[in-house]
């Protein structure tokens, strides 16, 4: 199994991480830039599946947990952004890349925006997925709502996901497929001990996400991909996104917060972006 050790300011920290996609230069030696993939909140590449992502084909793909999950390192809470942006960045520099595109998405994509200011130099192009830049352009909390029963967190969340949401029809989320099955399914395997642990600590991370009035140091070239019917990072916060940074523009798809899976034009839109 791929683990690294990395040295974050924070402190050592063990790292699980799978790199996926052509790992050598395609025909004619021109070279692409390998790509970094920062998951949402709660996400686990044992449960993520990053062998099947799109990206994978044209690139070279690392996909990892973050800390607190997964088979990462879980080092005692308080997390904060700032520290997931370090972690990425240490991970970056620990596969010897000097330089890589970044796909972050929903949580990911706050992770994203936290590394494109900060650690500027490693970061080539910048993908920002259904999600938020904070303050007055929050995603939805979602520490909130914890406290409830299983089964009303995951109607409340489902509604959040995408606003035509119905339950009565033969597709209540329209586009998903099998896969909102295979969603809920998993949504109702209680998270104990280090994950849950994790899981919270990630939230509450997120609960303080705020750079509205850092995003004009972004200097990378952006897509922010918006779903037409996210009720959990609305289209809004897209917005607020593209007029922040510099050099960015904005795709809407027809899906909710779900729209990798829902608009089948996403990902190429996504891969002709990192191309150039």
């Amino acid at each position: 199994m791929p683990f690294t050790t990395i040295q974050p300011s924070s402190g050592a920290l063990e790292v699980y991480f799978e790199i996926h996609g052509p790992t050598v230069p395609p025909v004619g030696g021109a070279t692409v830039t390998p790509v970094l993939n920062i998951a949402g909140s709660g996400a686990d590449l044992r449960t993520s599946f990053p062998d099947r992502s799109p990206l994978n084909k044209q690139f070279t793909v690392l996909h990892y947990d973050q800390r607190g999950l997964g088979r990462s390192g879980k080092p005692p809470e308080p997390y904060t952004m700032r520290q997931y942006a370090d972690d990425a960045a240490a991970l970056i520099e620990s596969v010897g890349w000097s330089r890589c595109s970044v796909v972050g998405t929903s949580f990911g994509g706050m992770v994203a925006q936290h590394l494109a200011i900060h650690h500027s130099h490693l970061v080539e192009r910048l993908v920002l997925n259904c999600t938020s830049p904070g303050g007055t352009k929050a995603s939805f909390p979602l520490h909130t709502i914890e406290p409830l029963d299983v089964e009303a967190r995951i109607e409340l969340r489902l509604g959040l996901y995408d606003s035509r949401w119905d339950p009565g029809r033969d597709d209540p989320i329209p586009g998903l497929g099998r896969f909102y099955d295979q969603m809920i399914e998993r949504w109702r395997i209680p998270r104990t001990g280090e994950s849950l642990r994790g899981y919270r600590a990630q939230l509450e991370a997120r609960s303080h996400h705020d750079l509205m009035a850092s995003l004009h140091h972004i200097e990378a070239p952006t897509l922010v991909c918006a779903g037409e019917f996210d009720d959990l990072a609305p289209l809004a916060n897209s917005l607020a996104l593209v007029e922040a940074i510099p050099d960015a523009r904005l795709e809407v798809f027809d899906g909710g917060h779900l729209f990798l899976g829902q608009d089948r034009t996403a990902f190429p839109a996504i891969i002709d972006f990192l191309t150039g």
